[in-house]
């Protein structure tokens, strides 16, 4: 049954356009839609109907406030995470609410122009088909209310638990960051390694497994209003409508990357074996989680232990950033001249005005980077706990490459300000990021004196970068598969942690350092998990990583005369020319198909492929296969009991194993 118009949620600015636009749903409602070509059964022929100009115009005012909805609440998300309070929470929660509200009344007026999509111009079509998925607000209002501080309650979990010393019991405020995140990096005390991540699963994920349960409920409930199977479903809708067939794609270039991941993971392995012993790391089983330097581990930060030329230089700079005097502004302004230099706009002066680049010490803030789009097209900003060190500097050239991408699309319609799909964003970041780890950028800015380097030195870097960029791509893989389990029911409730350790050991060959229990929520350590953010855009983000690395390369001349992995697009004489070629990616945001995006990028098929990303680390890839087979390493991993599943925590012992064939 056609509902009333009613204009009453628009601005009085509004009338005329709202008023028009009830005049075509009244036509609408008497046939107009079903006369095309002219007249009908006492229908006025679509055709007289200035359509697109109607349309057109409904769309810009509902760009135009979707903008300043967005804005009121992001300001309120930044206010919270940057000062966490339970004044701040519950105006984070107002806002979301209000937004909600304002979404839904939104998209139920969009929906009403489904019958004449075949009338308007693909441009409107993309637009209207964003602009009908309402997301959670299409819950309820009490459900949307309740869905909102589950996940307000969540990430207030992850961002304020706290664990004791393991030397000092009655030191009890650890928080993770920077505190276990230290301990994790740098301790090679096994036992004091097992209580920080114990300690740490104790006080986040396990707190948070009742919230999860009833966040699955309302995200699915809302998934299915919007007509979509489950939660599940709507993330992988942006990939595409064909959503079975981006799944198989994920499957293909995982593949792709699998025999490089598990050469790094056997060779990781028998480092670790020669630092802990064979009783903690065995020879065919998978590794202690707690051992790989990382409290999730997504990226293994054991560089220091298993370097395979360890004589030779290094080039993490972070000594050589304290001694001469950086500080987190410098920092960040040494990175904003990288943009410069390819021709990016300078960043403006309420970045610098805004940015949070240091934690505070009289409040709590969230801590985890990340690049903020204020939706009014001039006010981005960074939220980071930066530390002098060469890892945040790489950080700040990657979060910066967000904000460049905002500020290129700023100019188009609300709805397609976002990547052309959620792994965009953050390969545009990635391929800036690996320009800041080549010996010729760092020379060049003062930071390393000698830029020529051996094929000894170039391995050691191709592994450092393997440990953080290949390392990480099963883990955010595994995630979005176990997630995609539990919203569809084919996890059930009782199994969610075992069902977790069981992907961790097929997929990443990782285990815990004790049994795990169906009392255990570890997924909920993970602050994406806690968050409410899809992780395959990850996986998806770096395979574009080296897809968009190789066109620059290609771009600035310097491919394939060199190999990939000496490339880099800073101070090459044709800098400016790589950045008119991401400038022209940022500029169509989520306007066009993503494959046609990647297409333009890259003068390739637009299909995702891990090829480039091999090329890469083809020079380690041959020199892991050559070492493991030197030292009779096994390749892959076994299962060497029950991960999962028992009453209580035990420790975790593998077996005697008698020396192997390498695979």
């Amino acid at each position: 049954m056609h509902q009333p118009c009613n204009p009453s949620p628009f601005p009085l600015a509004m009338s005329v356009v709202v008023w028009s636009f009830c005049l075509l749903l009244a036509l609408l409602s008497t046939g107009a839609s079903q006369s095309a070509g002219g007249g009908g059964d006492g229908g006025i022929p679509i055709n007289n109907i200035n359509l697109e100009g109607v349309v057109d115009s409904f769309l810009e005012q509902i760009s135009s406030q979707a903008q300043d909805q967005c804005n009121k609440m992001v300001n309120a998300l930044w206010t919270y995470y940057t000062n966490i309070t339970d004044h701040n929470k519950q105006l984070m929660v107002t806002s979301r609410l209000e937004y909600g509200k304002w979404d839904k009344e939104a998209t139920s007026w969009v929906r009403k122009l489904d019958p004449i999509h075949h009338h308007l111009s693909p441009d409107m079509r993309r637009q209207l088909y964003f602009l009908r998925m309402s997301g959670t607000s299409a819950l309820p209002t009490h459900q949307l209310q309740e869905l909102t501080n589950l996940t307000s309650q969540m990430t207030g979990i992850h961002s304020t638990a706290t664990t004791c010393d393991f030397n000092n019991s009655t030191k009890c405020d650890l928080s993770l960051q920077p505190d276990l995140v230290e301990v994790m990096e740098s301790s090679r005390d096994h036992e004091e390694l097992s209580h920080t991540w114990l300690s740490w699963r104790d006080s986040s994920g396990k707190k948070m497994r009742k919230h999860y349960g009833r966040y699955v409920e309302l995200s699915n409930i809302a998934a299915k209003l919007n007509g979509f199977g489950s939660k599940s479903d709507v993330w992988l809708s942006n990939y595409g409508k064909d959503t079975k067939a981006f799944v198989n794609d994920l499957s293909r270039v995982y593949h792709q990357i699998e025999p490089l991941y598990r050469q790094l993971h056997a060779y990781v392995r028998r480092k670790l074996r020669e630092t802990y012993g064979p009783e903690l790391v065995s020879r065919k089983g998978p590794i202690p989680a707690h051992l790989l330097g990382s409290m999730y581990p997504s990226s293994w930060r054991v560089y220091p232990l298993v370097t395979p030329f360890p004589n030779k230089t290094s080039i993490d700079v972070t000594e050589q950033m304290q001694e001469q005097g950086y500080t987190p502004r410098r920092m960040f302004e040494l990175a904003d001249d990288f943009f410069s230099s390819l021709g990016l706009p300078r960043l403006p002066a309420s970045f610098w005005r805004n940015t949070l680049m240091e934690k505070p010490q009289d409040r709590q803030v969230v801590c985890h980077a990340s690049a903020w789009d204020f939706c009014n097209g001039k006010d981005f900003r960074i939220k980071m706990c930066t530390k002098v060190r060469m890892k945040d500097l790489m950080t700040i050239h990657h979060e910066l490459g967000h904000i460049h991408y905002y500020m290129q699309y700023a100019h188009l319609p609300y709805i397609f300000r976002e990547g052309a799909n959620r792994g965009f964003h953050e390969a545009l970041g990635d391929v800036v990021g690996m320009n800041v780890v080549t010996p010729t950028y760092l020379h060049q800015v003062g930071l390393l004196s000698d830029p020529n380097t051996d094929q000894e030195t170039e391995i050691n870097l191709l592994l450092e970068t393997a440990l953080n960029r290949v390392a990480m791509l099963p883990f955010n893989y595994l995630l979005d598969l176990w997630r995609w389990d539990v919203f569809s029911g084919r996890v059930p409730e009782a199994e969610w942690n075992c069902a977790w350790w069981r992907r961790r050991v097929e997929l990443q060959g990782v285990k815990p350092p004790v049994v795990r229990t169906e009392e255990d929520f570890d997924p909920g350590t993970i602050y994406h998990v806690a968050a409410d953010v899809s992780t395959v855009r990850y996986v998806v983000a770096v395979v574009l990583q080296y897809q968009f690395h190789e066109a620059l390369c290609r771009k600035v001349g310097q491919y394939p005369s060199l190999p990939l992995h000496k490339c880099t697009i800073y101070g090459s004489g044709k800098s400016t020319e790589a950045g008119k070629l991401l400038k022209s990616m940022m500029k169509v945001g989520r306007s066009v198909e993503w494959k046609e995006a990647l297409r333009e990028m890259t003068g390739g098929s637009g299909e995702l492929d891990a090829t480039a990303l091999r090329e890469y680390f083809r020079p380690l890839e041959d020199w892991l296969t050559a070492d493991n087979t030197r030292h009779g390493e096994y390749v892959g991993w076994h299962a060497e009991g029950d991960y999962c599943g028992s009453e209580s925590p035990q420790s975790i012992t593998p077996p005697e194993v008698s020396p192997g064939t390498p695979q």
